[in-house]
């Protein structure tokens, strides 16, 4: 039974009558159909407006983040349904654990990043404020804050689950409602998700749309407070990076390109050692897993000339064991592509590829893909390319076959392997496979350029490396030039870029009341209870407690060197210290803080429950002998991460300002400590 495909809309399914039939890549069997329903789109983009981003802006990261890891418990436990729907696509169950487990985990990954990173609220302060006058009274700093406008994602076919997850991820946590459209080839699975995402009644309404089909006038009805982000060919993010309302209003465009990614091994690397064999292993790998359609995969494998058909005979070896059929028959490693059409267009492109570079594997003869009613299929043998003078000619570096094919290519030096890696104008990721540390220090910061990520590989980074083909949500995915340009996952990185950066100026205490942070030089809250012992809720930022003073002596000196085991001279002999900078001897710093710590720390119990941290420490000047010292803490910021204790008691994160001065009024240590306080109920 084909399913109809529908379009989430302004809060409802839209889809009635079929139009385009999407078939499976296994058999060909119909499995979906398009709906032929126009979209209202200035209908969607209202919705997320008025409906999607009042409903998100009324949590704030903390609680959006807690949304981000329920979802993604919801959809791991509902995983098989997306399994299902994969294996139409050609997929094995290896390659579906890519974008659906990875996709959940991207949700995980952000839901973590959100809750440990972000701050209560919908203002990131990105400090440190600045002081901008001569006596501290005027000062500036940098604040990021929800856009106020809508993201809208289109996603290529390769990636139907992550694809959509990856981009939403960051966006949601920034406040942004989203409204997604997937390739039309695999939309079928993309549905799929965004039904359990609705069933699930975990998102704000408007938080998430679903387009099936064109984006119509989609792009005319944005503004500047939105964003556009893209994945797909180099082709069409040119064009979509010039439409003229995109243009016109400065939105902001994100492309994720796919690129001619290149690995390269080193030339101290030989047939007999490891590494030589990762290297073929990964190459092969990029060029079967997904049936090679990765914007991140192989195309470009740079060897040794000497190697070159060491490398080429390992590699033809490794390909003819590979099973390829439909993902269902046991033992098959490899599916199909995503649709005829796909293979179609691999197939130009390995004629073109032709034209420049020998065949080393062609799978094609006597090709027959296992498994029942294959044969109408979109299923493709692995093609591998050699090509003997690759500085000759530009094709091998200019065009793309989106499948299970790559080309060797041969260099003399480290220096022509860099040039040729260079020939990819702008890639995604590369790999370098080398056992010399020598080698990476030269290579990397070379590739680095034209490259969004580069991988090392050895054999001690090869029991735990992901691969030169998998984006990490943690790390940068995307890459200059031919590879799109953009920037997307990094961590907090991302969601910084559906945010909006401004600068403020203005008094410390206005910059206080704007970042909910104190400020150094504003206004105080000086009051008879001692900070640690107001809960959570009772606590203000700005709460500061000024401490009685203490003055150091020779035997605290000596009592801290025992007790730590540091005889460090500048604290123990009185010679050499005359000749040092200070011209004493002088305190550890270390006892300045633990000293500090005495002066302020609050010793029954109370609602501080743990000093789980400390941050941006500096000794600023030395502590001597008969130096006095005295503290002031002032609750600088509050994070309600909305969590419990193992006895059920809530608690928050609080960080306090300390700075340490000496009996001249002079700062001596400065830094932040963080600790978790109790609530009250």
């Amino acid at each position: 039974m084909t399913t109809l495909l529908q379009s989430h809309i302004a809060g409802r399914w839209l889809g009635a009558t079929p139009a385009q039939t999407l078939r499976s890549a296994v058999n060909g069997r119909p499995v979906a159909a398009t709906h032929a329903e126009a979209i209202d789109f200035g209908e969607a983009v209202h919705f997320a407006r008025t409906v999607g981003l009042p409903g998100l802006l009324a949590l704030d990261f903390q609680q959006r983040a807690a949304r981000l890891k329920a979802l993604a418990k919801y959809l791991v436990e509902r995983k098989e349904q997306l399994y299902a729907v994969s294996a139409h696509t050609g997929a094995t169950r290896a390659d579906s654990w890519i974008d659906i487990e990875g996709g959940t985990g991207t949700l995980f990954a952000y839901a973590s990043a959100g809750s440990n990173e972000l701050p209560s609220g919908n203002l990131v302060h990105e400090g440190p404020a600045l002081n901008l006058g001569k006596t501290g009274r005027f000062g500036g700093t940098h604040i990021l804050v929800p856009r106020g406008g809508l993201a809208v994602h289109i996603n290529a076919f390769n990636f139907p689950v992550w694809g959509l997850l990856e981009k939403f991820a960051p966006s949601f946590l920034a406040g942004m409602p989203c409204i997604g459209k997937p390739a039309t080839a695999t939309s079928y699975l993309t549905e799929a998700l965004a039904r359990l995402i609705e069933t699930s009644g975990i998102l704000p309404a408007g938080a998430l749309q679903l387009v099936i089909g064109g984006t119509g006038d989609l792009l005319d009805r944005l503004d500047g407070r939105d964003v556009v982000t893209f994945t797909g060919s180099a082709d069409t993010a040119a064009k979509l990076r010039v439409h003229p309302n995109v243009v016109r209003h400065s939105i902001p465009f994100n492309a994720e390109a796919d690129s001619l990614n290149c690995a390269i091994l080193a030339p101290e690397v030989t047939p007999d050692d490891a590494e030589f064999d990762l290297f073929v292993k990964e190459v092969a790998r990029e060029m079967t897993v997904k049936a090679g359609q990765k914007c991140t995969a192989i195309r470009r494998a740079i060897v040794p000339r000497r190697h070159l058909d060491a490398v080429a005979e390992a590699l033809r070896a490794r390909l003819a064991k590979t099973v390829i059929g439909d993902p269902a028959v046991e033992g098959v490693r490899m599916g199909a592509l995503a649709s005829h059409a796909q293979v179609a267009d691999v197939a130009e492109k390995i004629a073109r590829l032709r034209e420049a570079a020998e065949v080393v594997h062609d799978g094609s003869a006597g090709f027959a893909p296992l498994g029942e009613g294959v044969g109408e299929g979109a299923f493709l043998a692995p093609m591998l390319l050699r090509a003997r003078n690759p500085l000759g000619d530009d094709t091998v570096h200019a065009v793309e076959a989106f499948g299970p094919v790559s080309t060797l290519m041969a260099y003399e030096d480290l220096d022509e392997a860099l040039t040729l890696a260079a020939k990819g104008q702008g890639s995604l990721v590369g790999t370098l496979v080398t056992k010399d540390p020598a080698v990476a220090a030269k290579v990397i910061p070379v590739a680095a350029a034209l490259h969004g990520r580069l991988h090392i590989l050895d054999a001690e980074a090869a029991p735990e490396s992901t691969g030169h083909g998998s984006p990490l949500p943690l790390l940068k995915h995307g890459g200059p030039g031919r590879a799109g340009g953009g920037e997307e996952l990094g961590g907090i990185r991302a969601v910084h870029h559906y945010l909006q950066r401004c600068a403020v100026q203005g008094s410390p205490t206005m910059l206080a009341a704007v970042t909910g942070e104190y400020v150094r030089g504003a206004k105080r809250i000086e009051t008879e209870i001692h900070p640690f012992r107001r809960h959570f809720e009772d606590l203000q930022i700005g709460e500061s407690l000024l401490t009685h003073r203490r003055t150091v002596g020779e035997a605290d000196i000596v009592a801290f060197g025992g007790i730590s085991g540091d005889y460090f001279y500048m604290h123990f002999d009185e010679v050499a210290a005359k000749d040092s900078p200070f011209g004493k001897r002088i305190a550890h710093g270390y006892f300045v803080l633990s000293a500090a710590a005495g002066l302020f720390v609050s010793p029954a119990p109370g609602p501080v429950l743990a000093n789980y941290g400390l941050d941006t420490l500096r000794f600023v000047k030395p502590v001597g002998i008969g130096d006095t010292i005295q503290a002031r803490l002032t609750a600088k910021r509050k994070i309600d991460r909305q969590k419990v204790d193992a006895q059920g008691r809530g608690q928050g994160v609080v960080a306090w300002d300390v700075e340490v001065t000496n009996q001249l009024g002079e700062l001596v240590a400065s830094y932040d400590i963080l600790t978790l306080v109790a609530k009250r109920g």
